[in-house]
């Protein structure tokens, strides 16, 4: 679940904000007896991670790749967690929910989240400036450099600036550097809008896709960077630099 998915989400439960846990099950390791009767005082989002608030602690949640939720309804299945509220009841599912005691301020660096009012471009933009070695791939997979992007933003993001997942970043000029980080934050909103009125697939340009529309190819499809993560480009209109091309 990518970052604009867990802001949807962080709107979809406001309604419990201020209510109190009334019950609390699942098959979570953490100490469930902990939230009982305390009341929410937030939630909050970084990246990929849903953050419930209460006033001594929060509790983080990582949907990982598929991880899920309901609201006021249940899967066949035991909830990872399940809170009850006197106005519904919140299920996760396939998650890693853990306590977190420490003040979020410290824990979280809220410039490097590509959804929040916080976010630095020019933070990205330098890091992508040192890591001259690192494939583009992965760098936009890096949660410590664009959190919440995924596979999905980083496949259209590559497709928007017409650049080569395994292009290196040293191979990047600075205008590519801030183009690459305009439309990561760009695209995330993008995403963010479409998927509210549930229509993201429609348009996708190159994920999952047979043909660019651009050049009207065949896209490529196969593993790239150190995650191995899937990635679609079209080998035409994104060309891998000559000094990184094979020989």
């Amino acid at each position: 679940m990518e970052g604009p998915s867990i802001i949807i989400l962080k709107e979809a439960v406001k309604s419990f904000k201020g209510k109190k846990v009334i019950r609390v099950s699942g098959n979570s390791k953490i100490d469930q007896v902990k939230l009982k009767n305390q009341k929410i005082i937030a939630f909050r989002s970084w990246g990929k991670h849903f953050i419930i608030c209460f006033s001594s602690f929060s509790l983080k949640i990582h949907f990982l790749m598929f991880g899920s939720y309901r609201i006021n309804e249940s899967k066949d299945q035991t909830p990872r967690l399940s809170l009850e509220f006197a106005n519904g009841v919140l299920n996760f599912y396939t998650c890693t929910i853990s306590l977190l005691e420490e003040d979020l301020n410290e824990i979280y660096d809220w410039e490097v989240d590509v959804m929040s009012d916080k976010w630095n471009p020019q933070k990205a933009v330098t890091t992508l400036k040192k890591l001259k070695n690192t494939m583009i791939c992965d760098l936009l997979l890096d949660q410590e450099i664009f959190a919440g992007a995924g596979n999905i933003i980083k496949n259209e993001v590559l497709y928007r600036v017409r650049l080569h997942p395994e292009t290196k970043a040293g191979a990047l000029n600075n205008k590519q550097r801030k183009q690459l980080v305009t439309a990561c934050r760009d695209y995330s909103f993008e995403f963010y809008k479409w998927k509210k009125l549930f229509e993201l697939k429609k348009h996708w340009l190159i994920y999952s896709k047979k043909k660019c529309p651009r050049c009207n190819l065949p896209v490529e499809v196969t593993h790239t960077g150190i995650g191995k993560r899937i990635s679609f480009f079209c080998t035409n209109c994104q060309l891998l630099p000559i000094k990184a091309r094979p020989k």
